[in-house]
């Protein structure tokens, strides 16, 4: 396998072309079929040095190189951290072998160099990529829980600076153009296509042959001085103290520990000769490797992601298919940004709302949304032109006639919802999806007043529609396999995250988004100071604070769907008991304060100045309790994944993968922990030790705290779920 893995192809030049092309894969990774077959490839380039003029690398996949194989990454344990140390080390060698051959080595990158590529191609002495604003160049390891550990870090620092190195490539893991990181420096030289690309690479191997410079790295050189300067240099010592302030701030508390590492590996290697720097860089990725944080992020945000996207959840045997025209009932921010959503993907849209002004107000929202990416280069005039031509505001329901899907965006009440699908489903063809963006009226309810249950389904969009990528899908008990099939496919077409989930109140992501603003309130009620309620949140690793978030979907919209959910339990007989947390924000309420829309909530709104938190909270509520900030970080946890693992109980969650990411995607569970399913079962002691901590909780804090029987019945499995999420999604 190793002969095949990188094809060794010499000309009469002497110019050497090493072609990547795992057999096995499709994609080259850092497995063990590329370490056998670089090491002898590095070995005959070495032995041959004299009948070379230089190399060439590049790839005979669609991608250049996608870096480290993650499934070996996700094995790494503190037991083994010592072998992943010296893997890493060992791989590293072989590239600094390569750097250091006496010879120029040029990257000819075809395709996407993420991760590992990237630091693949960072070893050559020039690098030429095809100019394709689809290829990908970025070190993203720190969305992973990780840090190059090719020596992306270590190179990165001598060919940047520290700064540019961490601010523009590191920290945040961006993805660039081939244009953008040549701008940028870490790209040489492009080329209009892929054709062009080996060319271009052996032209420049023949403009330098006899220069001994061109197969000679800068900090390979006596004398070599990183740009910007390191912690021994007075200017740059000056602004060091800011760098870790700057993170603080930028990571808002939150524990992660991918980024902090990162940044001790780029500033300690700095102050160290090349090879001692690699070595740095290579204890903090295995301690990274070994550690949770990454196994989580690993299953999230490549795992769990690739299998959404590949259609695990899909139901299988249905022929996919691709909408052409949508119509949109209400244009309100939601069904105007999902009219934008619809019209940039190539759809057509008939967005119809009470009125013609409504629905042309819908259609003015869709072009603001259009005009703001102009105004950064990212559209050009004609195409934004283009797109919202395809969006026909209406008031007329006759309009509708030739759509191949309705989506409904109107308010949550269940008799509005009833009114505009009875007039919508008199006017369309027999085979239109119906749809419902609701985010907490059951679906089968729903269905009971269609004319065609089968093809109703939920389809719960987050707002902003143009920021959020998640899409709820909800199958009601009648809802059909061609039903959910045509909803994912539309979800994927419209370029956003599909996640499946069964029905109930407030299906998921809104059932399990409730307790976390909940549990906000209950603190408030408690006695908690508000500001320590929010920053407990931060540091916990939300995105944002609870009571913050409790303003932005209103604290009236609060009372509304518990209103529904105390109909529902009347209707069956049960009385739901009102909170501490509730009696709060019915207090609020009353005083006028309904949350940020209103101008006033539990912050305060200054025109033109941040919001702060209302003064007067502290004074009627904050009664000195002081709770310890594992327990309030935890208490937010552990409602989440206690109120997840309940839908997992209920049937509404049927596979790991749509609890993750709708989790993340859709409700800011923290990412760092890889979402709430992961969180549970990646728990020190595993699904166990998450049921032994829930229990110490809820002696603590309440009952509501406290593992189901089903849950503690699953955590001696250690799994949420025994079936496949195929299987989990088709029944």
């Amino acid at each position: 396998m190793s002969e095949n893995m990188i094809r060794y192809e010499r000309d009469d030049e002497g110019i050497v072309t090493l072609t990547m092309d795992d057999p096995s894969a499709g994609a080259n990774t850092m497995n063990a079929a590329y370490k056998s077959a670089m090491g002898q490839t590095v070995d005959r380039l070495e032995a041959e040095r004299d009948d070379i003029t230089g190399v060439v690398l590049t790839s005979g996949k669609k991608t250049f190189f996608a870096g480290g194989n993650l499934s070996d990454l996700q094995g790494v344990t503190p037991e083994t951290v010592a072998d992943t140390f010296t893997e890493v080390e060992a791989i590293k060698a072989q590239l600094r072998r390569l750097e250091q051959l006496g010879k120029p080595v040029v990257a000819a990158i075809n395709g996407a160099a993420l991760g590992g590529g990237l630091e693949v191609a960072l070893a050559c002495h020039h690098r030429i990529a095809v100019d394709d604003d689809k290829v990908k160049l970025g070190l993203p390891e720190v969305t992973l829980g990780l840090l190059p550990g090719g020596g992306g870090v270590t190179r990165l620092v001598r060919m940047l600076g520290i700064t540019e190195a961490l601010m523009g490539w590191l920290l945040q893991g961006q993805q660039r153009s081939p244009k953008e990181a040549h701008a940028k420096g870490v790209i040489d030289e492009l080329v209009a296509t892929r054709e062009e690309l080996v060319p271009a690479a052996k032209a420049w191997i023949r403009e330098h042959a006899g220069d001994e410079s061109a197969a000679v790295k800068p900090w390979d050189v006596k004398g070599y001085r990183i740009p910007g300067g390191t912690p021994t240099t007075p200017a740059f010592a000056a602004n060091l103290p800011a760098f870790p302030s700057n993170l603080r701030k930028q990571l808002k508390g939150s524990p992660v520990k991918s980024p902090r590492s990162i940044m001790s590996a780029a500033v300690e290697g700095s102050l160290v000769d090349f090879d001692t720097a690699s070595r740095i860089e290579s204890r903090y990725f295995a301690e990274l490797a070994a550690g949770r944080e990454s196994t989580a992020m690993i299953q999230a945000f490549f795992f769990d992601l690739q299998s959404i996207s590949s259609g695990a959840l899909r139901p299988a045997g249905i022929e996919r298919a691709k909408v052409g025209q949508v119509g949109i009932l209400g244009a309100g921010m939601m069904g105007a940004g999902i009219a934008h959503a619809c019209a940039t993907s190539g759809i057509d849209v008939v967005l119809k709302d009470v009125s013609v002004e409504g629905a042309e107000k819908g259609k003015a929202h869709a072009a603001k949304l259009l005009d703001a990416i102009v105004a950064k280069g990212r559209l050009s005039q004609e195409d934004r032109d283009a797109t919202l031509a395809r969006i026909t505001p209406t008031a007329d329901a006759a309009d509708l006639a030739g759509v191949e899907v309705v989506i409904e965006a109107v308010f949550e009440d269940h008799d509005l919802k009833e009114k505009v699908f009875a007039e919508v489903e008199a006017v369309v063809g027999p085979h239109t999806l119906l749809c419902s963006n609701t985010s907490t009226l059951p679906i089968t309810g729903l269905q009971g007043f269609a004319t065609r249950p089968a093809d109703f389904i939920g389809l719960h969009f987050f707002s902003p529609v143009d920021k959020m990528k998640l899409v709820e899908i909800i199958r009601g008990e009648r809802t059909s396999d061609e039903a959910t099939a045509r909803a994912i496919d539309l979800v994927q077409q419209i370029r956003k995250i599909p996640i499946v989930v069964g029905d109930g109140r407030g299906f998921y992501t809104s059932r399990v988004f409730g307790t976390l603003i909940d549990e906000g309130a209950q603190l408030v009620a408690e006695g908690v100071d508000p500001q320590v309620i929010e920053r407990a949140a931060t540091s916990a690793g939300f995105p944002a604070p609870p009571l913050a978030m409790l303003d932005e979907v209103s604290l009236t919209l609060t009372q509304h769907i518990r209103g529904e959910a105390a109909k529902a339990a009347a209707a069956e007989g049960r009385e739901l008991t009102k909170t501490p947390g509730e009696t709060v924000i019915d207090t609020l309420v009353d005083l006028g304060r309904k949350g940020r829309a209103a101008g006033a909530g539990l912050y305060d709104y200054p025109e033109g100045a941040p919001k702060v938190l209302w003064p007067d909270l502290r004074e009627r509520w904050s009664k000195g309790t002081d709770i310890p900030v594992r327990d309030l970080r935890d208490r937010y946890l552990f409602r989440m994944a206690l109120e997840t693992a309940g839908c997992f109980e209920d049937g509404v969650l049927g596979d790991p993968e749509s609890a993750n990411i709708g989790g993340i995607f859709g409700i800011g569970f923290p990412p760092h922990t890889g979402g709430p399913a992961t969180f549970m079962t990646n728990y020190e002691g595993g699904l166990a030790g998450f049921v032994t901590r829930a229990n110490e909780l809820a002696d603590s804090y309440g009952e509501r705290f406290r593992p189901s029987a089903w849950l503690t019945a699953r955590a001696a499995s250690g799994t949420l779920v025994d079936v496949p999420a195929k299987a989990a999604a088709a029944s």
